[in-house]
């Protein structure tokens, strides 16, 4: 498994970038991650990201765009609006979380 370092901080990620090690995550560093996805964080991404982290925890699973979308609350074309180009896939990895099965 790689290893990546962002400010100073060594995390193992995977082939695509996916941090492996959730317990190495935290704000900052998803600040950094975002930023390397050409995001800066605003309250809407933690919302998404806040969601994201909790259904993880319960279900096991990054949710998928209709789950975020109905149990979440977050439309559609506002994800695509926060992380363009992918949003499941760019809020699981700045969330920390493993790239979501939906994403080939």
């Amino acid at each position: 498994m790689p290893d990546k370092t962002i400010n100073g901080v060594s995390i193992s990620v995977d082939d695509d970038g996916f941090m492996t090690d959730h317990s190495q995550w935290n704000k900052e560093l998803a600040a950094a991650l975002a930023e390397e996805e050409g995001i800066s964080l605003s309250d809407g991404h933690w919302k998404v990201i806040d969601y994201i982290l909790a259904d993880y925890a319960e279900k096991g699973t990054v949710p998928g765009m209709r789950r975020i979308n109905k149990v979440g609350g977050i439309p559609t074309k506002e994800l695509y609006a926060l992380f363009p180009g992918g949003p499941i896939k760019k809020a699981a990895k700045v969330s920390g979380l493993p790239k979501p099965t939906s994403c080939v």
